[in-house]
């Protein structure tokens, strides 16, 4: 039996925009000439990285809520969620330990088709993501989070989120670091005032681009926790 990390490494070159399919969406930063980052090194693995336990989510149970400051919350079971529209997207992926996985095709619900069923009031400003992981959260401003390649996941490459890497569904934010995208996702609340999660409260940089972050810490001292 081989783990998903070897059955996913990458052998060759990564794709570029070109080489993708119609229909599916181009994070922009795929059509950089240097696609990884300052300080980051390419990874052919996809790295399994988490701060505490790996929560075992049955689908059966799942359950995503929708909440704040929206016109319409709702919950959603997994078999509500699947009937939702779907999209893929075809990014790149940076972890603040500082590796990039280029090249993945990511399926799931654009948080933008979620946004626009709930109604989100005019003093949302702020998304809080909330993680099935002992009440763990992460912030980030709605704009960022309505970007065209934004959405809750649940395949990578065409198969099923194993549970070390946030199944059976998560966020993907993937012009942030990918601790925005939070794993094991349960709820997604809007906010009027920014409110840090678990890592930007002990001191990670609390909006996360690693095209410029970097540039504001470049020792790197506020990206590795207590």
């Amino acid at each position: 039996m081989h783990s998903q990390e070897e059955e996913k490494y990458q052998p060759g070159s990564p794709r570029v925009p070109a080489d993708i399919p119609p229909g599916i969406i181009i994070s922009p930063d795929t059509h950089r000439e240097q696609r990884i980052p300052r300080g980051q090194s390419r990874t052919r693995k996809w790295p399994v990285l988490h701060y505490a336990h790996v929560p075992e989510v049955p689908r059966e149970r799942w359950q995503l809520k929708v909440f704040g400051l929206v016109e319409n919350p709702v919950t959603w079971n997994w078999d509500e969620f699947q009937s939702l529209p779907r999209v893929q997207v075809f990014a790149d992926f940076h972890c603040v330990t500082r590796w990039s996985r280029l090249d993945n095709i990511w399926s799931g619900v654009a948080l933008a088709e979620i946004f626009q069923r709930v109604g989100v009031k005019p003093e949302a400003k702020y998304l809080i993501a909330h993680g099935y992981d002992s009440g763990w959260t992460t912030n980030l401003p709605l704009e960022d989070a309505l970007q065209p390649d934004t959405l809750v996941t649940d395949l990578h490459d065409g198969e099923p989120l194993s549970a070390d890497h946030g199944g059976p569904a998560r966020l993907m934010i993937p012009q942030l670091y990918a601790w925005k995208s939070a794993k094991w996702l349960r709820g997604l609340e809007l906010v009027a005032d920014d409110r840090p999660g678990y890592w930007e409260s002990v001191g990670y940089h609390n909006h996360g681009n690693p095209w410029t972050a970097n540039a504001d810490y470049p020792d790197g001292e506020r990206f590795w926790g207590p």
